[in-house]
């Protein structure tokens, strides 16, 4: 048996992202067979888990700009995403 999702994962953020919401949008007309539901949501938490991956990819690339006692730029560190 060949994994239907393994696609996902090469996936850009913004391709899983617009297949996620046409995916819940699907969904939340209800009328889509049974069979195709389980279907179509267990592609849709796949998509759900790579668009997370990809933000957390993200974050962690984005840095904050220290500055010094004279207001001028003296480097970077990590985003502190709890303050």
């Amino acid at each position: 048996m060949t994994d239907a999702n393994g696609d996902v994962a090469a996936l850009p953020f913004e391709q899983a992202l617009k297949e996620l919401e046409a995916i819940v949008a699907r969904l939340e007309r209800g009328d889509v067979p049974l069979e195709e539901s389980i279907d179509i949501y267990t592609r849709g938490e796949a998509l759900k888990a790579r668009c997370d991956a990809l933000l957390k990819q993200a974050e962690a690339r984005i840095e904050r700009i220290t500055l010094g006692a004279d207001g001028k730029p003296t480097g970077t560190t990590p985003l502190d995403v709890d303050n």
